[in-house]
Order: structure tokens, then C-alpha cells, then sequence
């Protein structure tokens, strides 16, 4: 057990075979202090990492896709280490392919780059990552997407990786976006689940724009047919089998950008949901028995509230309003609006967009990554929405939208409704970027959560929420984790995998609102098995292990 500075509780819940503390955070008053700014400190931090995108008079729709940011603790000391999945000139161009970006956390929010030495550098045209301990040795392996063959490097634990993606039968050649690992089928390995977009390919670029003009304009995605998910099966020995089709995750035309695994129906193993651009989203039910059921239709999941199909790009899930179940957001293109799916339980939704206030703010923008997030430490989740338009030259064809948008922080008021609250908290929020991936991690450990942004064709942003801890506040992906304080329970659980493209820290993060003390904490391990602390204060770390108890 550790103490840190402000107010709050850490739980380390380690599963069985896992060395790696996965901290469940909780804090607490109930509104949100004036006081609190989120200060761009990427500079000063040490994170140098720019984006490259690549762009050609081609238009090739790669280079406006991309790309993502993980926060994961690759070396074991408690501290969310930063990766940045790097693009580069696109394939059969000329020009130096930069590799992405490893930054070791010292604990106290500054970073060094340690890319040559870990060696997870390699110049693919990167898209997006995931980290989970797929191999159960204790440490966290990394999956990086890309346009053409994806890496998995696995984590040698002495500060080094290993690329093993062709080894373990997971270098996908089709044109990768999100992805994340759960143990669908509880047999106490980590799967994977990779989504895929399109047929692009570098010789099948086709012109699009305004012909009579001679505008040309990067494709809309109905130029190319969609190509189909995959989900590899963790045979336990390294490698990894292609069991989606098998397992009943069908077509669904393809086009994923946007994947996360959660237990929408409370059943205790994760369902997935996956975003799609333009044609309708997907909602797989784990039925329990190693395999999957498309409910799409009838959980009200796949299109806006009349009934269409949207631009989806990054998706989340979290009870934003306090029932225990998990609601889905999905942010959309310009002209469309990002849809709040409430959880009404047996999984059929309600689209809750326009009660929750959150229609209008987003229809001249472009959303890509996001996260429900307690960024103020009261209690419920806030959301971020990390904004760029697709089409650079955009007002060419509509001189009221920008490539360039600035980012949405969305208050969660209370009663199922939000604002965005944004330029009150911080001068980053007037500024124009090119958002694509962004991630959460309590980065400098003051017990409020950061964030990280990665901008296509941009320098990364990395904003410290210095105020966020003014309030009280595990690798066992999948566990379920409720918390009851003051009178108050919540619910939450963890992923591998979310927003766009990208990862947050395998952090569970509550408010505890005026509580100073946690009654009780409700543990579901992935197993099965349940596990229960109680009276616990504030302001420290609490390492727990399945089945040992504290």
C-alpha cells in the first residue's frame, strides 16, 4: 500500500497469474471547481511526438485516418507509460518513415522517449493500439494496427518487446482501425478483436471532389466496399486463431473505426459493439458458450433516431446516469449528430441524444476519439470529444466548417443531461486541431484524470487537469467493479480498448461526491468469482489479489 497526494483511493486488483496492478480510482464533491483547468503541457513533459500524415495532391484516404494513443505501464512501476502510434509517408512515396513513439512516465507526469530501447518503433503506416497481457507472464504486450500487416509486440519484460505478429497469426494485410482484447469466451485468455474498414488499397485510389471545379477531396467511404472485423482466439500457447465468422460475428459490411467490449446486458461476460462508417453499426450479444448473436436491429443500436446509418468513428461505454447498466455513445460526421444510446436493460437501447443536450453542440463537427470520463471527481461521467474534420480542403465545398475544430467537454449536470463546458476549463479549448486518437490516464498520480490527443498531421496534445482532484476520489480486463459511497452506487468495469484508434490506462475511475470513506466495493472477477471489501478511507492504494482477499 502507498499513500499519494490528494484525495482519493486506489484498488490494485490483480487476477490470477497477473503481476500487473490495475488501480481502480475514487474520488469525490459534487460540483465542479471554477478553479479547474486542463493546461497543455506536452512540451514542457517531454512529448515531442508529431503526427505525420503523409498528405499527397493524391488524396489518398489513408492519410486523413489516423491516428491513435495508448496510455499503458509497460515496465511494472505503477506509472501509465504513453505510446504514439506514429503513420508516416504513405506507402510507395519517398520520404523518412519517423515510427512511432514510446514514452516512459516517471511517475510524475514528465516523459522520456524509450522507443530505440523497447523497440516498438517499426515504420508500418500506423492506425491504432491496444495493450493487454495477452501471454499472462505478468507484463503488458502491445497490438499496433496499421495500413497493411499489424504488429504485436510481445513485452520481454526487461524493458524490451519482441514483434511477434506474424509468429502469433495476427498480421491482419487488410487496412486496420480500433482494437481490443477481452477474454470473450472465459477460458482465461486474453483474445483479440481487430476492426477493419475498407478495400482501399494504393492502387485503387479513386478520384472524388467536385469534378466541375476540379476539386479533388479525399473519398467518402461509400467509394469502397467494406471489409469484415476480425477476432482472434488466444490458443494459449502464443498464437492466435481467426474464429469471427465461426463465432457469429457476421459481415455487417464491414467498415469498423470505432470497437469496445462491455457487459451491456449484465450477464457477466463482455458483448462488443462496433462502430461504422456510414452504413449501420454492429451490437454482438456473448451468448455465454464461446459465441456471438448480431442484435443489432433489436437493441436500437445500429442508426440515429430516424432510423439511418451514420459516420460512426469512436465509441464508448459507461452508465452516465447512474442505473448500473452501460450506455453507448458514438460520435458522427459533420451534418449528423453523436448519439447517446441509453441502456434500458436486456439489451434494447433508447436514443437519449437529444434529452441528454448534446445534439446541436456536435452538428459542424467531426468527432474521432472520446471517452465518458469524471474529470471533475463529483460522481458521474463527463465526456470528451476529440474533433477534426476528414476532408482538409472542406471549405472548398462548405465555407461554414473548418478542417481544423476545436475539442468538446461535456459536464455531466445530473438527470441524464450534459453541457459542454470546455473554454471554461482551460485556453486549449478555443484552439483548432485535427483530433483523431485521445486516451485517459491520472499521468502525474494527483488523483484526477489527463489527457492525451493525438492530431493527424499534428503535434500531440497532452492536457493536465490540474483541479480535477479538488474532490474525494487492474491486467484483469474484464473485471466489473461497483462502488457505494455516501449512499451512492456505481458501476463500472474494465477494457482494453475504447475511443478511437486508442487506450486509456487500465484505470476504474469513481467520484465519491462529500463521501470521505468507501461503505463497500463490489469485485466481479472475468472468473466468475465475486469479491467484496468494505470501510475502506480515502487517499490510498489498496492492492488486491482474486481470491486472496487484501
Amino acid at each position: 500500500m502507498r499513500t499519494r497526494p490528494a484525495s482519493r483511493l486506489a484498488l490494485a486488483c490483480l487476477a490470477p497469474l497477473l503481476a500487473v496492478p490495475a488501480r481502480t480510482l475514487l474520488a469525490s464533491p459534487a460540483t465542479t471547481p471554477a478553479s479547474l483547468v486542463f493546461t497543455e503541457t506536452a512540451q514542457a513533459a517531454g512529448v515531442t511526438f508529431r503526427h505525420v500524415a503523409g498528405h499527397t495532391p493524391e488524396k489518398y484516404m489513408i492519410e486523413t485516418m489516423g491516428s491513435g494513443v495508448c496510455f499503458f505501464d509497460y515496465d511494472n512501476d505503477g506509472y501509465s507509460d504513453l505510446y504514439f502510434v506514429q503513420s508516416g509517408p504513405v506507402p510507395g512515396t519517398t520520404g523518412t518513415r519517423p515510427g512511432s513513439v514510446l514514452y516512459r512516465n516517471d511517475g510524475k507526469g514528465h516523459f522520456a522517449d524509450v522507443t530505440a530501447k523497447a523497440g516498438v518503433g517499426a515504420a508500418g503506416y500506423g492506425m491504432g493500439c491496444a495493450a493487454a497481457d495477452y501471454d499472462n507472464d505478468g507484463d503488458e504486450d502491445l497490438f499496433v494496427s496499421n495500413f497493411g500487416e499489424d504488429f504485436l509486440y510481445r513485452n520481454n519484460g526487461d524493458g524490451t518487446f519482441t514483434e511477434v505478429g506474424k509468429k502469433a497469426g495476427v498480421s491482419n494485410p487488410m487496412w486496420s482501425t480500433s482494437a481490443a482484447f477481452a477474454d470473450y469466451d472465459s477460458d482465461g485468455r486474453l483474445d483479440l478483436f481487430v476492426a477493419n474498414y475498407v478495400d482501399f488499397a494504393m492502387d485503387n485510389n479513386k478520384w472524388c471532389g467536385d469534378s466541375i471545379r476540379k476539386i479533388r477531396a479525399y473519398c467518402h467511404p461509400d467509394a469502397y466496399e467494406g471489409v469484415p472485423d476480425s477476432l482472434y482466439h488466444n490458443n494459449g500457447d502464443g498464437t492466435f486463431t481467426e474464429v469471427g465468422r465461426k463465432v457469429g460475428l457476421t459481415e455487417r459490411w464491414g467498415k469498423g473505426l470505432g470497437v469496445v467490449f462491455s457487459d451491456l446486458d449484465g450477464d457477466g461476460d463482455p458483448d462488443l459493439y462496433v462502430a461504422k462508417d456510414s452504413v449501420p453499426n454492429a451490437l454482438y450479444r456473448n451468448n455465454g458458450d464461446g459465441t456471438f448473436t448480431d442484435v443489432t436491429m433489436d437493441s436500437n443500436t445500429g442508426y440515429s433516431e430516424d432510423g439511418k446509418p451514420e459516420a460512426g468513428m469512436g465509441t464508448d461505454a459507461g452508465d452516465y446516469d447512474g442505473d448500473g447498466r452501460f450506455d453507448l455513445f458514438v460520435v458522427h460526421l459533420s451534418g449528423e449528430v453523436n448519439e447517446l444510446y441509453r441502456n434500458l436493460g436486456g439489451l434494447r437501447f433508447e436514443v437519449a441524444t437529444y434529452p441528454a443536450g448534446i445534439a446541436a453542440v456536435g452538428v459542424r463537427w467531426v468527432g474521432f476519439g472520446t471517452n465518458f470520463f469524471d474529470y471533475d471527481n463529483d460522481g458521474d461521467l463527463d465526456l470528451y470529444v476529440a474533433n477534426g474534420h476528414i476532408i482538409d480542403n472542406i471549405p472548398l465545398f462548405n465555407d461554414s466548417l473548418t478542417y481544423a475544430q476545436r475539442d468538446f467537454l461535456f459536464e455531466n449536470l445530473g438527470g441524464g443531461k450534459f453541457k459542454e463546458v470546455g473554454r471554461q476549463h482551460g485556453a486549449y479549448f478555443a484552439r483548432e486541431f485535427v483530433g483523431r486518437g485521445m486516451a485517459l490516464a491520472d499521468m502525474d498520480g494527483d488523483g484526477d484524470l489527463d489527457v492525451a490527443v493525438s492530431n493527424n498531421d499534428q503535434p500531440a496534445v497532452l492536457l493536465r487537469n490540474d483541479g480535477g482532484n479538488a474532490q474525494h476520489y487492474r491486467d484483469a480486463i474484464g473485471a466489473k467493479v461497483a462502488v457505494t459511497a455516501g449512499g451512492k452506487r456505481q458501476v463500472e468495469e474494465l477494457r482494453s480498448g475504447t475511443s478511437y484508434l486508442s487506450q486509456n490506462e487500465l484505470v476504474l475511475h469513481f467520484g465519491l461526491g462529500s463521501a470521505a470513506r468507501v461503505e463497500k466495493v463490489e469485485i466481479r472477477w472475468p472468473s466468475g468469482a465475486t469479491q467484496i471489501l468494505t470501510n475502506l478511507a480515502a487517499d490510498q492504494v489498496v492492492r488486491i489479489r482474486e481470491a486472496a482477499g487484501r
